[in-house]
């Protein structure tokens, strides 16, 4: 199967990436994606970013060198009742990714993490759960995988956290673990590379080969069908 995006990808307007939005769309273009989604950090990680630098990618055409361009966000959770830090601007992207990070909400029980998680997956903005796989915020999947289904949620399966590099932990262990229960719940996944630097961009060679290991249904990929991607985002590509 070809994958055909790539959603989760920052610019070095984050602070902490290194490559611009055109050579994030021109890597996409090489690497024949159909789509790329421009996610940047939401307020409270790293360089802050103001309602307006969202807001304002609509100067961006639909399409760039060919290739689709999903203007999104990677929005912080911010409470253990699954809060998000951008919602003013939620409404107006394109789809948004929300995710635990260190900075912005702190670690808590298991019990907290999972009412966090749940709590942003009842958010109609929210179309994906960005790197649901660090053990440093043990959630209860199965409870979380029930939500997503319901709500027709897509979690992402992030290349980056299965890199030696990673800072996060376990991630390889408590993705089988997820993969497993969206496989018999029928939830779809969506890898993502989480590109911080543009020759990432595209990058899913571990995710997919995790797939493969633990023959993880293609029907579930939302990677190899962009109808999938339209009923996941709730727009036409």
């Amino acid at each position: 199967m070809k994958n055909l995006m790539d959603l989760h990808c920052h610019t070095l307007t984050c602070g902490h990436a290194y490559s611009t939005a055109r050579e994030n769309i021109l890597e996409a273009k090489d690497k024949g994606l159909k789509v790329i989604g421009l996610s940047e950090h939401g307020y409270g990680m790293g360089k802050m970013l103001s309602p307006l630098y969202f807001l304002n990618q609509k100067v961006i055409p639909e399409y760039c060198e060919g290739v689709r361009v999903l203007k999104g966000i990677e929005a912080n959770i911010i409470d253990y009742n699954g809060n998000i830090a951008e919602q003013d601007v939620l409404e107006h992207m394109d789809y948004c990714i929300a995710s635990l990070h260190k900075p912005c909400i702190k670690p808590g029980s298991k019990i907290d993490n999972t009412m966090a998680v749940i709590g942003a997956i009842n958010n109609p903005c929210v179309s994906i759960i960005g790197h649901l796989d660090d053990s440093y915020y043990p959630v209860d999947y199965r409870a979380v995988v029930k939500e997503m289904k319901y709500h027709n949620v897509s979690i992402e399966l992030n290349n980056s956290s299965l890199k030696p590099t990673s800072f996060r932990l376990n991630c390889r262990e408590n993705y089988i673990t997820l993969l497993e229960l969206c496989a018999i719940e029928g939830v779809h996944i969506i890898m993502s590379s989480d590109s911080h630097f543009y020759k990432s961009v595209g990058d899913l060679e571990l995710a997919m080969e995790l797939l493969e290991e633990i023959d993880f249904p293609d029907e579930l990929v939302v990677n190899y069908d962009l109808k999938k991607l339209q009923v996941i985002i709730n727009s036409k590509i």
